[in-house]
């Protein structure tokens, strides 16, 4: 069983400006809800932490295992997708700059999909016998959930809200997804 929590809020996030590669920290609000996740999961029986080694989910990382002292891996199969020059831009300033949202050196799909989906197969090899926390990125976790519902659950149709978990296992040698975008634990934030 693997856990997969989005990071906690940024100010670039805030302001609705694509991160992508840019690292950029949580903010007193991504702090907030990585705390109330922490407080929500405390107690569980998770066995390992994977992180993306970007800030904003390694300090995310950090605070869930405040209360969970779980050894934690970095990979860096799981940093945030590339957006190119869109990177520090709007949803205006992208369409008005790029109104196909062909953004000159963005990761492609394809090779997004490609990345997470190898460094999810790698972490069900080593720690398939385990229940796993991954915290991760949005685009992320959208390549891995739309791939494993073969598109059911997509990007346009999806938000991933920040500090959401969504739950995915192997079974009967393929992924399935249990739920996404869970937020419940976030209702005081």
């Amino acid at each position: 069983m693997i856990c997969l929590v989005r990071h906690g809020e940024t100010d670039w996030n805030k302001l609705g400006k694509v991160q992508g590669s840019t690292d950029i920290p949580l903010n007193e609000r991504g702090i907030r809800q990585a705390q109330a996740t922490r407080d929500f999961l405390a107690g569980s029986d998770f066995d390992l932490i994977v992180a993306s080694p970007m800030k904003r989910a390694r300090k995310t990382a950090d605070i869930l295992n405040e209360a969970l002292q779980l050894p934690l891996v970095e990979m860096e199969g799981f940093v945030e997708r590339g957006f190119g020059e869109a990177e520090g831009l709007t949803r205006a300033e992208r369409e008005a700059k790029y109104p196909s949202w062909d953004f000159p050196g963005m990761e492609s799909w394809e090779d997004l999909v490609e990345r997470v989906m190898l460094a999810l197969q790698e972490v069900n090899a080593k720690y398939g016998d385990k229940k796993v926390l991954l915290v991760c990125h949005g685009a992320v976790i959208s390549a891995i959930l739309s791939t494993i519902s073969n598109g059911e659950i997509d990007t346009e149709n999806t938000h991933l809200v920040n500090a959401c978990l969504s739950n995915i296992q192997f079974i009967e040698e393929k992924w399935k997804v249990h739920d996404y975008n869970l937020s419940e634990h976030l209702a005081n934030i």
